[in-house]
């Protein structure tokens, strides 16, 4: 078995489950296996805890530039419930030419990567040109709270210098025919590499009413206000909001692909370019969507009030315009509030973004590298609130017929160990100088 292959089914064999409540494996096993195996390559690391078990590791390597570049992820995973599974999620076992397990994708695997190349720079006597900050963190899964939150509100000085950061959820390949319809037969390997991410409004909404006999006419239901709001919501046709990175995007798309991307028609458009076309499906509106209700404890008894909850995600630039629809979609008779609130992030496509695309080429000569916003968020928003700008690039050559989308969080979660070792190989390239 290769190194990074190894690392990987050993940290997937840790259950590091994050279900967002108190009394969870948390993280300290993960963490200890991950300082050991930095000490065995010579570089000193830093465990601590935001609260018990809940634990995260930080070293540094020293560099030619003292210009810091974080490297981030975390070591936490969502559940997953091995009957599902054709292969249970912690065995970590090695079939297929894939590793196996929860977390395999997000984002042990990137873990193992990273850690794999600092042993190898260990064997080979190399150092990085800048240095480089690791961050292994706890409990991004849920609100960051016990990991990248803490680390950067109690243990600011351990990323000192650091401006920039490399983090999951880029640097991918997503192959694609080439052509308008794919009619000249040659199939292209785009490579999204994530210049932002869109905030994230997570909210607990209320609905007020008066409690009664549920035999009895209802003077003001609550739970009947509640569902008719979010309805409303579930059933919003949210605006195209084509920001400048998603516009650079779908732009490198056409041309990448030798086709026109016909920007009044993008959801058609979404659809007609297949997987090319995930890349922005997402992340040209803004976006609501109902996912837990709380009401009542008696069948025959009208509750004074319903609560739910929303995981809102808004595009750049649209903070405002996204609560203000929030607001009058839910109507006067439901508050809300914030369970999670981060700002969207964004990074330059230019200095940094170039050297991640160079890497990438230098691997792979028919990468078309094209930036990318996410869909969703990562610890990035948190470092972007010290200064460092965030880039996703957890570097992958994937087989043509793998879901790599559908393993986020989803049943049968694996990774390719050949997409390992060539991660290894472009951040091998992007972080040494040539010999």
């Amino acid at each position: 078995m290769n190194e990074v292959a190894g690392i990987c089914s050993d940290l997937l064999r840790i259950n590091t489950t994050n279900d967002g409540t108190p009394g969870g494996p948390g993280e300290r096993t993960a963490a200890e296996y991950v300082a050991g195996l930095l000490a065995e390559a010579g570089v000193e690391a830093e465990i601590f805890e935001s609260a018990p078990r809940r634990t995260s590791v930080v070293a540094r390597i020293p560099g030619e530039d003292p210009d810091g570049l974080l490297i981030h992820g975390h070591l936490d995973v969502v559940p997953a419930d091995p009957a599902e599974w054709r292969i249970h999620p912690f065995s970590g076992e090695i079939e297929d030419g894939c590793v196996h397990g929860r977390g395999a994708v997000d984002m042990k695997g990137t873990l193992s990567m990273t850690l794999a190349l600092v042993r190898r720079w260990a064997r080979e006597g190399r150092r990085p040109k800048r240095d480089v900050v690791l961050a292994f963190l706890a409990d991004e899964e849920a609100t960051g709270e016990y990991g990248a939150g803490y680390a950067v509100t109690r243990r600011r000085e351990l990323f000192e210098g650091c401006t920039e950061a490399i983090s999951e959820s880029g640097g991918f390949s997503v192959t694609v025919p080439g052509g308008a319809d794919g009619t000249d037969g040659a199939s292209r390997r785009v490579y999204p590499v994530a210049v932002g991410e869109r905030g994230t409004a997570w909210m607990k909404v209320t609905a007020h009413g008066v409690a009664g006999h549920g035999s009895k006419p209802p003077v003001d239901n609550p739970v009947a206000e509640l569902c008719r709001a979010l309805a409303r919501i579930a059933d919003h046709r949210w605006p195209v909001r084509l920001t400048p990175a998603v516009a650079t995007l779908i732009a490198d798309l056409g041309k990448a692909l030798g086709t026109t991307v016909d920007l009044d028609r993008l959801d058609e458009e979404a659809v007609r370019l297949g997987r090319a076309g995930t890349l922005f499906k997402g992340v040209i509106r803004n976006s609501a969507n109902p996912t837990m209700l709380n009401a009542g404890y008696k069948v025959n008894v009208i509750p004074g009030t319903a609560e739910a909850q929303v995981d809102g995600r808004f595009l750049p630039g649209f903070r405002d315009e996204f609560l203000a629809t929030i607001d009058e979609l839910l109507g006067p008779k439901i508050t809300r509030e914030f369970v999670t609130s981060d700002d969207a992030v964004a990074s330059p496509t230019t200095g940094l973004f170039d050297d991640l695309c160079t890497a990438l080429t230098a691997e792979d000569p028919g990468a078309r590298p094209v930036p990318y916003v996410m869909t969703g968020g990562t610890d990035a928003k948190s470092f972007a609130k010290i200064g460092i700008r965030g880039y996703g690039f957890a570097p992958l050559l994937l087989d043509p017929g793998l879901d790599y989308f559908g393993m986020f969080h989803g049943v049968d979660e694996r990774v390719p160990v050949a997409g390992l070792e060539f991660g290894v190989r472009v951040l091998d390239r992007l972080l040494t100088a040539p010999a």
